[in-house]
């Protein structure tokens, strides 16, 4: 998914709240420069069915009308001392106070997610277990999507997709053009990957069927072109 772009309502990913991970997670390099400049990824053990944006799917497993939404983003209060913490972690919650955290799955409450790295010190960041929950306040939720108000529309039309030329030789340039209308993003496989604009070039080695993938928030639409190469 590119920067900025949306999963469709109600697709997954590998959390459960359909956002991507990387971007989430608290990586060392970021608290050794000293500042984390974005959200951090978090889970909790019960949430309900519903989700709000970034979020694009709920796993709802709790009927109590509190449990949080996926998404829910909650932020550090700012009266909150952190000057008594070790130094990774006091880098940690200067982000929790700026950017706060996004719920992303269920599992642990109040798990925050990091990258693996032996430089963690680990009795530094042990001494997050010791701020309560009540130390967070909960931003604005809006919108708030469930079942029964999720929003729905059309998936984009593909409405060509080609190649320039559809025969040629090992490795000669190849131009994929396309006209969509209604997609926020493309996707090309094999081995494209994602895509702006209307065509790519490509230099196929082997007769190679090309995916072109439109997506919007709605859904994905698919078409398919072949390049014979001789």
């Amino acid at each position: 998914m590119l920067n900025g772009e949306q999963r469709p309502y109600t697709w997954t990913s590998a959390d459960a709240a359909g956002l991507p991970i990387f971007p989430g997670l608290a990586r060392y390099d970021e608290v050794a420069s000293g500042q984390i400049q974005h959200a951090l990824r978090f889970t909790l053990q019960y949430s309900q069915t519903a989700f709000t944006p970034p979020a694009s799917h709920w796993a709802g497993n709790s009927m109590n009308t509190h449990a949080a939404p996926m998404g829910m983003r909650l932020r550090l209060k700012s009266s909150y001392h952190i000057t008594s913490f070790p130094p990774q972690s006091q880098v940690i919650l200067a982000a929790l106070k700026k950017y706060g955290m996004i719920m992303a799955d269920n599992g642990s409450s109040m798990f925050i997610g990091g990258d693996p790295d032996n430089r963690w010190n680990n009795n530094d960041l042990n001494t997050l277990k010791q701020v309560p929950a009540s130390a967070f306040e909960v931003v604005l939720i809006n919108p708030l999507y469930t079942p029964s108000n999720v929003p729905t529309g059309p998936s984009p039309m593909i409405n060509s997709f080609t190649a320039n030329p559809s025969t040629a030789s090992a490795g000669q340039p190849v131009t994929l053009s396309w006209k969509v209308t209604g997609a926020s993003y493309f996707v090309i496989s094999p081995q494209v990957g994602a895509v702006r604009g209307n065509s790519t070039v490509v230099f196929p080695t082997v007769t190679t069927a090309y995916t072109l993938y439109g997506t919007n928030q709605y859904g994905r639409s698919t078409a398919t072109v072949r390049v014979t190469v001789h």
